[in-house]
């Protein structure tokens, strides 16, 4: 099914002149996290802010410690001559707002309303960057 959905987006993506880096990062992220980000939505609702964040952090820190390493070191043997992880300047201080936000959010363990249009917001100024940024050429 994941094949089916990439390759779908994909297709989708070329056709609407997204970046493979917009398509990767942002479209199927969301599709992709979906269910993990409606059962943390509802755990917000629910006042259960511990388990909400949980759920929310623990997805990315399990990719980031876990499965790009693995794939780093699997490539080789999978027949890709390399597999580094290469970020841009743009992409390395997005992901240093990323974590310093989180961070500051998790860190209080208290939530309101302007914590959420933070985040909405850094999200948003990603997803435009990530967008407007030119696809690399191949």
């Amino acid at each position: 099914m994941s094949e089916i959905l990439v390759g779908a987006a994909e297709q989708a993506g070329e056709s609407l002149g997204m970046s493979q880096m917009f398509m990767g990062v942002i479209v199927l992220a969301l599709v992709g996290g979906a269910a993990e980000s409606g059962s943390a939505i509802a755990m917000g609702r629910a006042n259960r802010v511990d388990l909400s964040i949980g759920i929310a952090m623990g997805s990315c820190v399990q990719i980031a410690l876990f499965v790009a390493p693995i794939l780093v070191l699997v490539a080789p043997a999978m027949g890709q001559a390399q597999f580094q992880l290469v970020f841009s300047q743009a992409e390395m201080w997005m992901l240093f707002g990323a974590v310093l936000l989180g961070a500051t959010v998790a860190t209080t363990g208290q939530s309101n309303w302007f914590k959420g249009v933070q985040l909405l917001a850094l999200y948003l100024i990603i997803a435009a960057v990530l967008y407007l940024i030119p696809a690399a050429a191949p």
